[in-house]
């Protein structure tokens, strides 16, 4: 027990090292706030793949959560942490990362599978900057995508490349956990690609962060 709130500890203050970290980058390379978010975001939510393996109870996970969720929340209308706040539309999304990694790692916990909160938080960690990076980065021949009469914020390059890299990454999840790469897994990998696509293509506000994992989540509890 004495490790695991060693690890969190630890985890903890390396978080916290990060979010200064990328302070700094803002303030003295004046780089884009939307660059350092992304790359928080990135980051952060990457090395929390190591939880399942490392931690034998939600509670800790849970705790770390509580702690992030109360300093982003709090600071979000502050002067601190503008290399995560200060951009140009209203989201939530910085402080509802937080609630997303809990509750995958939630779900995967109590159903004892690993994978469950490995694949979808390998697709939030990736494939949602890389999205927001090329479409932010590239605008010729890069619309915006219009649905039903409805012109999004999303463009086609940025949900092309999530939906790409969604896909890639389930394939590999799925078949090194499995060992076998068959229609079933295939399918799976597409069908995981196409709704997570979906769902930061029309989530608004920030909530993609918490609704991309569990839409992933989801269609691995029902069809794996």
């Amino acid at each position: 027990m004495i490790s695991q709130i060693v690890l969190t500890v630890i985890i903890l203050i390396a978080i916290v090292c990060l979010l200064i970290f990328t302070e700094i980058m803002y303030r003295r390379l004046e780089l884009k706030s939307e660059i350092t978010r992304k790359f928080a975001h990135f980051t952060a939510t990457l090395s929390t793949i190591v939880f399942p393996y490392i931690f034998n109870s939600h509670w800790y996970v849970l705790v770390l959560a509580s702690f992030f969720f109360v300093i982003l929340f709090v600071s979000r209308h502050g002067t601190q942490l503008g290399s995560i706040h200060k951009i140009n539309r209203k989201s939530v999304g910085s402080y509802v990362l937080p609630v997303a990694v809990y509750l995958t790692f939630l779900v995967s916990f109590l159903l004892k599978n690993k994978i469950l909160y490995i694949l979808p938080i390998l697709i939030l960690a990736i494939c949602d900057p890389m999205a927001g990076i090329l479409g932010m980065n590239f605008k010729r021949n890069n619309k915006l995508i219009n649905l039903l009469g409805h012109t999004l914020r999303k463009t086609v390059l940025g949900s092309l490349a999530f939906l790409v890299s969604s896909f890639v990454i389930s394939v590999l999840a799925l078949y090194m956990y499995s060992g076998i790469f068959n229609l079933k897994n295939f399918l799976l990998a597409l069908g995981i690609g196409v709704v997570t696509t979906l769902t930061e293509m029309l989530s608004r506000k920030g909530w993609d962060n918490l609704l991309i994992p569990l839409s992933a989540q989801l269609l691995l509890v029902l069809f794996l």
